[in-house]
């Protein structure tokens, strides 16, 4: 609630221009690998068009590796998403160069 409501809003929607949708979110329901470099390293997905939006998301790599698989496997599961659980072996995987 308090790393990603204000930016992404209480359902998801984001502000727009501003700071993505997470509700069917290409990103968000794409590859998790690259959902989760985008989260904890800030590495943009290509599905991700350069400059569209005027902020940068913050880094979450602080977060072990579970813990942002579960924050990952909810957002792909809520907001009008369904998509299938991130594993974490693939945040594990993401972390590396």
């Amino acid at each position: 609630m308090q790393n990603c409501v204000p930016c992404h809003r209480d359902d998801g929607t984001g502000v727009p221009t501003v700071y993505p949708s997470l509700s069917h979110s290409p990103v968000v329901n794409g590859d998790p690998k690259a959902l989760a470099q985008w989260v904890l390293n800030g590495k943009r997905p290509p599905n991700l068009p350069s400059g569209r939006y005027s902020t940068q998301m913050l880094l979450f790599g602080w977060m072990k590796d579970e813990e942002a698989a579960a924050l990952l496997t909810y957002v792909r599961a809520h907001f009008g998403n369904d998509s299938p659980p991130v594993a974490p072996a693939t945040v594990a995987e993401a972390r590396k160069p």
